[in-house]
């Protein structure tokens, strides 16, 4: 896999109208940053997660990370690994015990799953050099 940037969560925004949502991440101590177009309902529960409301029952995610507990499977990172027609791609990059796996995934649960376990967040260096061009 090509170069990997570490990012963080640097902003979440979320309108009261329409469907399209947006998520800023920005490289670690830089201000270096790029939107990624997400759902309502993506931007909601990552919301959640960073405030840490809980719901009296599990949503996708609380569910998807108590499966992976359950089959003792740990959240590593999380990747952007690339962007084709203007979509974003991410894989999710998990251990189980020495074994690592990555799954493919949409960047917006990818980032709720990482958000909940506190992993790591890294985008491709040519995915950033795409979206956020270093000032010259």
């Amino acid at each position: 896999m090509s170069d990997l940037v570490e990012v963080e969560l640097a902003r979440i925004i979320i309108q009261s109208k329409g469907e399209q949502q947006y998520i800023h991440l920005r490289v670690k101590g830089s201000d270096r940053s790029f939107p990624i177009l997400i759902g309502f309902y993506e931007a909601a529960e990552i919301h959640r997660k960073i405030s840490g409301e809980t719901m009296r029952r599990p949503m996708t995610h609380d569910l998807i990370g108590r499966i992976l507990g359950e089959v003792d499977c740990r959240l590593v990172k999380i990747v952007i690994s690339a962007l084709r027609e203007e979509t974003y791609y991410a894989t999710l990059h998990l251990m189980q015990g020495s074994e690592e796996k990555t799954v493919d995934c949409r960047p917006s649960d990818a980032i709720a799953l990482a958000v909940q376990a506190k992993a790591e967040i890294y985008v491709a260096r040519e995915v950033l050099d795409i979206v956020a061009p270093e000032s010259q």
